[in-house]
């Protein structure tokens, strides 16, 4: 196995209920690349990040997950995360008495676990906000309470940049934001690559090309990935619509 394939994704098949959404997916992603994943509604994309992630709701009916060579169909949310996966959701909770600080230092025990120290806590917290540009003050409020759109989804990259992942999959972190706010976000992210750090970013906008070059694009037709290309695949796309990649 080649020693820098960080995930690979084999034949796989899942359903929700009756419904059959992937029917044999494909994917390869090495350490340090980042992944797009484009397609119309309704092709299975999110199904795509929460499968990966363990989400209970959906059933593997065939084929494999593999991480570092190891096949983690059947591990929990929890222990992929240790692992180091990470998915940023679409549509970020609200969780009313608990403060930005004590969730990510939370988060990063559990995921690490290790007992952390406050001050040294602080102090990452504090190096990670100035680099993402978010007021301090953002600590201290309680998660994503009273939150814009745009910085639901950078507090969504925070948590990326506490725990950092060796696989961050982010879906749909430009849905529902303004131009400003997406070029944020993308940037945000550009400041945590480190060679290492993997992204499949799941998306259908493809202004993201503006802020964030993959190195690879995958279309997404239909439960199955039908084409695989550079960056110019989006342009493809935006001339002739998802309708002419089909299996």
């Amino acid at each position: 196995m080649n020693k820098d394939l960080l995930l690979k994704i084999d034949d796989l098949k899942v359903s929700v209920g009756d419904r059959n959404i992937l029917k044999g997916l494909n994917l390869e992603i090495n350490s340090g690349e980042t992944h797009l994943i484009m397609g119309p509604n309704g092709a299975g994309k999110s199904t795509l990040g929460n499968v990966l992630m363990g989400h209970p709701e959906y059933k593997i009916d065939g084929g494999n997950i593999y991480f570092q060579g190891e096949d983690i169909n059947k591990l929990s949310v929890n222990e992929r995360a240790k692992k180091g996966l990470f998915l940023s959701f679409q549509y970020p909770e609200e969780i009313h008495g608990v403060t930005v600080e004590s969730f990510l230092r939370t988060s990063k025990s559990a995921v690490t676990g290790k007992n952390i120290s406050i001050l040294k806590f602080q102090k990452e917290l504090k190096e990670k906000m100035d680099l993402l540009e978010i007021p301090e003050e953002y600590k201290d409020r309680y998660l994503n309470v009273g939150f814009s759109g745009g910085e639901k989804k950078k507090n969504e990259i925070l948590q990326m940049a506490i725990l950092n992942p060796k696989l961050a999959i982010l879906d749909e972190t430009d849905s529902g934001l303004d131009v400003d706010a997406i070029k944020t976000i993308y940037e945000g992210i550009n400041t945590l690559k480190d060679g290492k750090k993997s992204f499949l970013v799941i998306t259908h906008y493809n202004k993201i090309l503006d802020y964030l070059e993959p190195d690879y694009v995958h279309i997404l037709v239909d439960g199955k990935i039908v084409e695989t290309g550079k960056a110019d695949l989006a342009d493809k796309i935006e001339e002739l619509g998802y309708e002419n990649f089909k299996m």
